[in-house]
């Protein structure tokens, strides 16, 4: 039996993780958040690890307020890059491996073609930079590692814009949405079966890879074809970036080309549309 840690766990991934884990009854998983597992401290992270034998540790901990860590630079650099070195030299010592979550945001959106592995990172924002960070620190320290660069997040769990445009629509006729942003959401319940499916095969193709459902679209896109499935009768009004200033820029264009993950793990991924929750 494998023995996994996840931290993170209260996120939307870690708890789509635990939802799905139910079908993998072969493996031992210990969830953790920073209240049992404060992945900032070091020495917490070496002890705890000492403490149980880890066959793998999937990183779903993160700083992911974009806009808030343009002025907390400090913290997001701790949590998505200081805590991604202490998890890699823990795994590293204790030859666990480690599955890292990632984001688009460390591209700067400057390309029309959707991005590959090999593509060059040079990310825009505080948030991505210190995502950015992490992956190089974990790739520096420890060869066994799998980066998993993912986008446009969501689920049934915490916040996420799915969850933000149907608490909009409740008091709203009329909603204004980007329409200049295109990229391709990511349903964490897929997400969380790839994840396990790896540990489960199990898979030593180590590296990074680019996740996320198939299919393009703009933040406008995605707004209509919730309401549409929702059936909600609310006017999406699209409108450019520069009519919705944020602290921090993000990439116009971030689809990922999902051909390497595909190809090495033999995966059918669904339609975006598919995943509408």
């Amino acid at each position: 039996m494998k023995l996994i840690l996840v931290t993170g766990a209260n996120g939307q991934l870690g708890k789509s993780i635990h939802r799905n884990s139910s079908n993998y009854p072969e493996l031992k998983i210990v969830f953790t958040d920073v209240e049992e597992l404060d992945i900032t401290k070091t020495e917490e992270v070496n002890a705890f690890f000492k403490n149980h034998a880890f066959d793998y540790c999937i990183n779903c901990a993160a700083y992911t307020a974009v806009d808030k860590a343009e002025e907390e630079v400090d913290k997001a650099f701790l949590i998505n890059a200081k805590a991604a070195k202490n998890l890699a030299q823990a795994c590293q010592t204790s030859e666990a491996v480690l599955i890292h979550i990632s984001t688009d945001f460390v591209f700067d959106g400057s390309k029309r073609t959707p991005y590959t592995e090999e593509d060059t990172a040079t990310p825009l924002s505080v948030y991505g930079k210190s995502k950015l960070q992490g992956e190089e620190y974990i790739q520096e320290i420890w060869n066994k590692h799998f980066i998993l660069r993912t986008s446009w997040l969501y689920s049934e769990y915490g916040n996420n814009f799915v969850k933000t445009m149907l608490r909009l629509a409740e008091t709203r006729d009329e909603i204004s949405v980007v329409n200049d942003q295109i990229g391709s959401p990511t349903y964490a319940g897929d997400l969380a079966s790839f994840l396990l499916e790896i540990i489960n095969k199990p898979s030593k193709d180590y590296g990074i890879y680019h996740y996320s459902n198939e299919g393009s679209i703009s933040w406008y896109d995605f707004a209509a074809e919730i309401f549409k499935q929702h059936k909600t009768a609310v006017r999406v009004v699209p409108i450019p970036t520069s009519a919705y200033p944020t602290a921090a820029k993000r990439p116009e264009y971030s689809v990922m080309d999902l051909s390497k993950v595909k190809t090495i793990f033999g995966s059918t991924i669904p339609l975006w549309q598919q995943r509408v929750i």
